[in-house]
This record gives C-alpha cells, sequence and structure tokens, in this order.
C-alpha cells in the first residue's frame, strides 16, 4: 500500500494538481470518506424514524446507490476531470445546468465535513466531559486544515491508518455481538426487518432511507479526484464501484447485528444513540473502543470530504463562476488549492452550532439533487448526444440511469418538509448568484474548457 501512495508522483506545475492515486488509493479514500462507521452517526435518529428497521432502510439504499454509481463511474470515464457532479451536468446540459448542479452539490460537501466536526466533538465531550464540545471541534478543523493543505499524498497516507483502525473495531464489535446474541438464546431474527411496532408502512422506511443517503456520498467524493487519479479513465469507475457495494454491505450487516443486540428505539440520547448499542454489545470496554474508532473515523471523513469540496470550489473557481484568484488557485509548493480548503475550513466552524438532525437531512438533500442530475447526464451523453442506442446499449445507456434517477427522486421527495424548504431556499440562492454572475443572463455563464 506504501508504495501505492508513492510511486510515480507526476511533475507539479503552477495550476496543475498531482497525479498521485492508484485503484487502492482512491478506494480507500471513498471508503474512509463514507466512513464505515457511519452508519452509527444516525443510528438513534434512522431506527427511530423507521421503526427499528435500519437495516431494511440501508437495503433501498444501496439499491438507489448502485445505480446511482454506476451513472458516476460512466460519466468519470467520459470526463476525467475534477468537479464531479458539476462537470458532468456542465458538459451534458449546458454551464447554466451545470452551476445550479454544483452548487446543490456543495450543500452537501460544505455540510459533510461540518457533521464529522460536530459529532468529533460531541463523543469526545461525552467522554471528557470538562472540556467544552467546541473546543475539540476547533481543534479538529486547524489540523484537518494543515493536512489537507500540505497535499493529497499526506490524505492518503492518513487513511490508510485510519481505514485499519475502523476495521479492527468492525472485527471486535461483529464477534462481541454476535457473542452477545448466541447468549440471549431466543432472538427473533426477523425483528430487524419487520421493526418493533413503533411505525407501520413503507414510508417511515424511505423517510429513514432518503436520510441515509448522506453515508454513500464517498463514490461521489471518488470522482472529485479524477485529475489526482495516475489512470482515472480506468480506476476512478472502479474505485466508485467498489466502495459503493463494500460500503453498503458493511451498512446493512452492522445495523442488522446492531439491532438484534439493541432491540429498541429508545436511547438515552437519539443523536449518540450508538453509545447504548455498545454498551449492551460489549460493556464499557466496547463503549470505550467505539468513541476511539469512530472519532478517529469522523476525523478521517473530514480529511477526505474537506479534500473533495475543496476540488468542487476549485473546479467552480478555475470556470470563472466563483472568484478564480480566490478559489481557481493553486499553491506551487503544496499543489493544493489552499484558498478553497481554508474557506472550508469557515464554513465549518457552523458545526458549533448546529444540530446533527438537520445536518444529516440537508447534506442527504443536496446528494440527491446531485445524484438527479448525473443519472440523467448519462442518458444525455451516451444516448442522446452520442446516439448509442443500438443492443444493449439501450439498456446501459438509457433503462439503468433512468432507474437510478427515478429512484433517488422517490428518496427525496420522501425528506422532510422543513428539509426540502431549506435545500430549495439553497438552490434560490445559486439561481440568484448566477444571475447576478451573468448579469440577469444577458451574459453566457463563465466556462473554462477542461483538458488534460
Amino acid at each position: 500500500m506504501r508504495g501505492t501512495v508513492m510511486a510515480d508522483v507526476a511533475e507539479v506545475t503552477e495550476g496543475r494538481l498531482r497525479r498521485a492515486l492508484g485503484l487502492p488509493s482512491l478506494v480507500l479514500f471513498g471508503l474512509v470518506y463514507m466512513v464505515p462507521l457511519t452508519v452509527f452517526t444516525t443510528y438513534g435518529i434512522v431506527t427511530q424514524t423507521t421503526g427499528g428497521r435500519l437495516s431494511v432502510a440501508y437495503l433501498v439504499t444501496l439499491a438507489a446507490m448502485v445505480f446511482t454509481a454506476r451513472s458516476y463511474a460512466r460519466m468519470a470515464v467520459a470526463y476525467p476531470v475534477a468537479g464531479s457532479a458539476y462537470t458532468y451536468t456542465q458538459k451534458s446540459f449546458g454551464a447554466p445546468a451545470g452551476f445550479l448542479a454544483g452548487w446543490s452539490l456543495l450543500l452537501d460537501y460544505l455540510f459533510l465535513p461540518m457533521i464529522n466536526y460536530l459529532v468529533v466533538g460531541i463523543y469526545l465531550h461525552a467522554a471528557l466531559p470538562a472540556i467544552p464540545a467546541w473546543v475539540f471541534v476547533v481543534l479538529s478543523i486547524v489540523g484537518v486544515t494543515l493536512l489537507n493543505i500540505v497535499g493529497i499524498v499526506s490524505v492518503a497516507r492518513a487513511n490508510v491508518v485510519i481505514i485499519a483502525v475502523q476495521a479492527i473495531f468492525i472485527v471486535v464489535f461483529l464477534i462481541l455481538a454476535s457473542s452477545k446474541v448466541f447468549s440471549l438464546g431466543s432472538v427473533d431474527v426477523m425483528a430487524p426487518i419487520y421493526g418493533d411496532g413503533s411505525t407501520t408502512g413503507f414510508s417511515p422506511v424511505l423517510a429513514g432511507a432518503a436520510i441515509l443517503c448522506l453515508s454513500f456520498l464517498g463514490f461521489d467524493a471518488v470522482s472529485t479526484l479524477s485529475e489526482e487519479a495516475k489512470d482515472p479513465k480506468r480506476s476512478v469507475p472502479q474505485a466508485i464501484m467498489i466502495a459503493t457495494v463494500a460500503a453498503g454491505l458493511i451498512f446493512v450487516v452492522l445495523s442488522y447485528l446492531g439491532q438484534l443486540v439493541f432491540p429498541s428505539n429508545q436511547f438515552g440520547d437519539v443523536e449518540s444513540g450508538s453509545l447504548d448499542l455498545m454498551m449492551s454489545a460489549g460493556g464499557q470496554f466496547l463503549q470505550s473502543f467505539f468513541t476511539a474508532a469512530y472519532v478517529a473515523g469522523a476525523l478521517g471523513s473530514a480529511i477526505a470530504s474537506q479534500a473533495s469540496v475543496a476540488r468542487i470550489l476549485y473546479a467552480m473557481g478555475r470556470d470563472g463562476i466563483l472568484p478564480r484568484a480566490i478559489f481557481g488557485y493553486v499553491s506551487p509548493r503544496f499543489a493544493t488549492p489552499v484558498y478553497a480548503i481554508l474557506a472550508v475550513s469557515a464554513v465549518s466552524l457552523l458545526a458549533i452550532v448546529i444540530s446533527l438532525t438537520t445536518l444529516a437531512s440537508v447534506i442527504s438533500f443536496g446528494a440527491l439533487v446531485a445524484f438527479s442530475v448525473v443519472n440523467l447526464s448519462v442518458i444525455k451523453h451516451y444516448f442522446v448526444d452520442r446516439q448509442e442506442r443500438d443492443g444493449a446499449r439501450v439498456v446501459t445507456n438509457l433503462v439503468l440511469p433512468l432507474i437510478g434517477f427515478l429512484l433517488t427522486v422517490w428518496l427525496w421527495t420522501s425528506l422532510s418538509g422543513l428539509t426540502l424548504i431549506i435545500g430549495l431556499c439553497w438552490l434560490a440562492v445559486g439561481f440568484v448568484w448566477l444571475a447576478g454572475v451573468t448579469r440577469g443572463f444577458r451574459r453566457p455563464t463563465p466556462v473554462l474548457d477542461l483538458k488534460e
């Protein structure tokens, strides 16, 4: 792994990103970004929402995400450059639509580092109540920012350590939780499927599945590193699919086993409900180990998510849709978009005052809008523009991305009314910004031709 991370670093020039990442590093980036332990971030919230059917909600979300991940993989082949949904939509539907897609994507990318800093503060404050949560939040922001400024290779190195810590915890949890289940004697193995009866119907499961979309943002993040991958047209699509399926299976298994161990939706604190699960599964030892591993995972996700959103801002700044002098700048020394990284850090300070429930829902709104337009971009690029419609290509270029689009819209409409209001207001602000940049749409939206 060390050889993969360190080998063959491309020459760095001003305004260029460094090609240093192979397939293993990209997969690790996606997994760390999603955080295998993120299943416990909204564990209490979604367990209550679904009436004890968390694992079912994860299966629904995974089904939708597989189709969408495939669309991202297809577009990463067509446009192996930084920018993700912003670039894909811009190239397929034009610059104005690309901007609005990128603006929507910013909603979840800007908030995802924030949610990681927030949970770090929550859990470390619970472990060390004498220190205010905001102190841990600020210290985390400073450390992660410095690491991202130093460079993407440093991020990849940190990912190896962080994913190893989480893997060890998952093994320990699986052993202790399985032992607990066997010690209970008679266990209803279908309880996590049928639920606890506190809610009925499938709508609560969809509402929970919509929130859980934030858990799968890692595959989207992988696409933002296309300009830093050694072989982006091959490794980025592979990494997207591998990370999505692997993380989804981890989420389903952990949530299913967790609900067998703790078949209740009554928590001491719903936002840290996973602590009740850990105490039930392995006592104080597992609860302490979980806190350490979870905080490490959250910091890893913060590192990866801050790196990704900085590159979204970089792509938009390079296109001139955001101030180019700030967001389009790459440090000649570190080969990283330093000002964009610092801007993300400033926004992340809101973690001191915002709630976990609000953050989780709003992140999912932005993610689902971006997922929807990327599915449509596959249809527009391959089926409409390139007219690849013969034989099996009808399925590949039309049917599959259309299914992904319909599934994401289905989840999007399952979000709460407040979340939809906040998200639509964010899109309205983006529309106003675009109108200002284009002088009332009398000028074309600034676009830079992105080439190797």
